[in-house]
């Protein structure tokens, strides 16, 4: 094998074998195909003058240890013990007679430890023992437990295999770096693969990485070692050894372990599918065989992996258990309750605490939902999407919602409830993201769905008005917006009764409306009592009352109530962020508003950094393409113009314009707000030529779409005089 990506091992493994006067003895432990026979014998390799003795490799798989070092000492040492002597005695003789200096004695893949200490009795303190073993000793033996290769040396040692060909990596670097995520960063199977395409040079390393992910373990590269090669078994042969080590219980368990994903394991899931197991006798298992032989690897406090080729080897034995089907079951019923537990609003703990059961979860999406029963189907994309969702993760959760609504119409039909809520869960995800036409069409199916199967009078057709009036306001289309929202709020009362959640959002997107269209006498009181009840429901400490504390601070900031305004920005500010940690969309939000608030009050030196910092969030989080990066850049060109900063302010202005016509199309109030704020930049710098036909159409947009006396279309209508005085003076 070629020999990358070991010197640490090399140095601690000298460290090890010298650091006493006493007999020292070490072992390179691991699982097979690390590479321990390799490094044992580079170390020999690149030690032959500590060791003036001499080194003495014993196969101990190939015969009884003591004939190994009694024909070493006859044949290389002249050495020759008497012939009436047993072997052991045979073996202490030569011992005691050995050439003068240090010895390293090499015991390759000791499989028993038992079988070897015998001889290993009465050596003296220059005698230098190195064993390589799949097990786990004892611990009076110094281990060094090797692991896979990082992913930069595994990259180098593919690239070392390829000989005169590097280019070849050169023109899929990506696609190698997968080969090597695949293989697990396995030396072994790095240099199986490595040599194999070193033979077929018109073989592109994307039809390599085709070839093993369709065959697997059984495919060419894996199977047979070439003949100069320090290992001489593929990879399942490796593996093959220790699955024959294993008990039937034992090989039950790796089994079951193989239906997780590659990812790190929470132990408290594997006890959840396999209800009918005594903990301890799987406790038992666990760290008597499988970690003993390691064939699983702790990675941390109650949590385990396999490495990726062993879950491909235990994945190929599943087919000969009887229980396989029942296994793939309780997999995906466990992880379907996991999907249950994820609230629409999780909090940072919470995400934290479901975050390992994701791979896992995405496996029985992904491999085992025809396990899911179909009153549970769409629960794993659910848990997915609003794990992603809920951090502003759109893009990571739009294809788990795409995939939710095709799984459900795939197996249950166009006309099933599962498929509604599906058809509702997309479009949220894309008005979020400002996908407006897309989502409408999707709000409208799911509405017409909802009716039609579940009646008029049931929560999920307030949901789904509710949904749609949320995408209208969002649009500006507040004539549309507002009976909508009154009928869910309706329907929610009758319902639920008035002291429910949903009851709560509906009164807090009523208001958001009504503050939107200036009424804000109309919006105080329901703001105040989705607040109330919020803090009632949910208790002080949850994302909608942070949520709901911002929107009253809004308010307030639109009244130039800033006295009151400010506190609870605060408020809402420090829980977002205690709730949701720093990277989230809402804390972008918050710091959004609070900066709005200082600029209100003239304190830019405040607002700057917050507006920054938002733009910043809001980029990294949801893309250049977003419109709350519109409002961003649009709030930070109005600081600059305050302040008289035009150069910096006018480049931002335009971006933000651009940026709301191409996602909201060229009717919506922000264009509005866009343009009235631009031609106030043309007007601070006596551009008043320029600043008028904005004013203009500023104007015409707002009177359009929020009459003539909204405070947001009387503020446009007195720019425009005051420019139109000085332009015609």
């Amino acid at each position: 094998m070629k020999f990358v990506g070991r010197d640490e091992e090399l140095q601690k493994l000298h460290q090890l074998l010298q650091e006493n006067n006493q007999v020292a003895i070490a072992a390179i432990a691991g699982m097979g195909g690390l590479g321990k026979t390799e490094l044992a014998l580079q170390y020999a390799m690149t030690q032959r003058d500590t060791y003036k003795g001499g080194i003495c490799w014993l196969q101990v798989k190939s015969g009884d240890v003591g004939v190994q070092v009694v024909q070493f000492a006859r044949t290389q040492l002249d050495l020759n013990p008497p012939e009436d002597f047993d072997l052991p005695a045979q073996v202490q003789f030569c011992l005691r007679n050995w050439r003068e200096g240090d010895v390293l004695l090499v015991m390759d893949d000791v499989t028993d430890y038992q079988q070897v200490k015998t001889y290993l009795n009465g050596l003296s303190s220059r005698f230098r023992v190195l064993m390589t073993t799949r097990q786990l000793l004892g611990a009076a033996i110094k281990q060094l437990p090797l692991d896979v290769l990082q992913p930069d040396a595994a990259l180098e040692l593919l690239w070392s295999l390829l000989g005169e060909t590097p280019k070849r990596i050169e023109r899929e670097l990506d696609v190698a770096n997968q080969l090597c995520a695949w293989l697990g960063y396995l030396p072994l199977g790095l240099e199986l693969v490595g040599r194999y395409l070193a033979r077929k040079q018109d073989l592109s390393l994307s039809e390599m990485m085709g070839r093993l992910e369709k065959k697997r373990l059984e495919q060419a590269a894996l199977v047979k070692p070439d003949a100069d090669m320090t290992a001489q078994l593929g990879v399942k042969a490796a593996f093959e050894l220790s699955w024959q080590e294993l008990t039937e219980d034992d090989q039950q368990l790796g089994c079951v372990l193989s239906l997780f994903a590659a990812a790190p394991i929470p132990w408290k899931l594997v006890e959840q599918c396999l209800p009918e197991e005594d903990e301890e006798d799987l406790e038992e298992i666990r760290d008597d065989k499988l970690l003993y032989l390691h064939l699983l690897q702790r990675k941390s406090e109650g949590i385990y992996q396999l490495h990726p080729l062993l879950r491909e080897f235990f994945q190929s034995k599943l087919t000969g258990l009887e229980q396989v089907e029942e296994f793939k079951g309780y997999v995906s019923q466990v992880m379907v309750a996991v999907a249950k537990k994820i609230t629409d609003t999780p909090t940072l703990e919470e995400i934290k605490a479901v975050s390992l059961a994701i791979p896992h979860l995405a496996e029985v999406a992904n491999h085992l939902i025809p396990y899911v029963c179909d009153e549970d189907l769409i629960w794993p994309f659910l848990g997915l999407g609003r794990f992603y969702a809920e951090q502003g993760l759109y893009t990571l959760a739009e294809p788990w919602r795409q995939q939710c609504l095709s799984t459900a119409q795939d197996r249950l039909g166009d006309n099933h409830p599962s498929v509604a809520i599906s058809l509702n869960n997309l479009a949220t995800l894309y008005e979020s993201q400002g996908k407006y036409d897309q989502a409408e069409s999707l709000l409208l199916q799911a509405l017409e769905l909802t009716k039609r199967l579940l009646g008029d009078n049931h929560p999920s057709v307030a949901t789904s008005l509710n949904n749609l009036a949320a995408l209208y306001s969002d649009q500006g289309k507040y004539d549309q917006a507002e009976p909508l929202y009154l009928q869910a709020l309706e329907l929610f009362k009758r319902l639920r009764g008035d002291n429910h959640p949903d009851v709560v959002t509906s009164l807090s997107n009523l208001a958001a409306l009504y503050k939107s269209q200036g009424r804000y006498n109309q919006a105080e009181p329901l703001y105040l009592q989705a607040l109330e009840l919020r803090k009632r429901l949910l208790g002080d400490n949850h994302p909608s009352v942070a949520a709901s504390l911002n929107n009253l601070a809004s308010l307030y900031s639109d009244q130039g109530r800033y006295d009151q305004a400010e506190p609870l920005y605060l408020q809402a500010l420090e829980l977002t962020k205690r709730l949701l940690g720093d990277n989230h969309p809402s804390v972008a939000t918050s710091l959004n508003n609070l900066a709005v608030l200082y600029k209100s009050q003239g304190r830019h030196d405040q607002a700057e950094p917050l507006y920054l910092q938002a733009l910043e969030l809001t980029k990294r989080l949801l893309g250049d393409n977003h419109p709350d990066v519109a409002t961003s850049l649009n709030n930070l060109a109005a600081l600059y113009s305050d302040q008289g900063r035009y150069d910096q302010a006018e480049p931002l202005c335009l971006q933000a314009l651009e940026l709301w016509k191409r996602l909201l199309g060229d009717n919506h109030p922000h264009v509005a707000t866009s343009l009235n704020n631009l031609a106030q930049l043309y007007y601070s710098q006596g551009r008043y030529d320029q600043a008028e036909p904005l004013y203009l159409q500023a104007l015409e947009l707002r009177k359009r779409l929020l009459g003539d006396n909204h405070p947001h279309t009387i503020t446009v209508r007195k720019n425009l005089e005051i420019c139109q005085q000085r332009n015609s003076g």
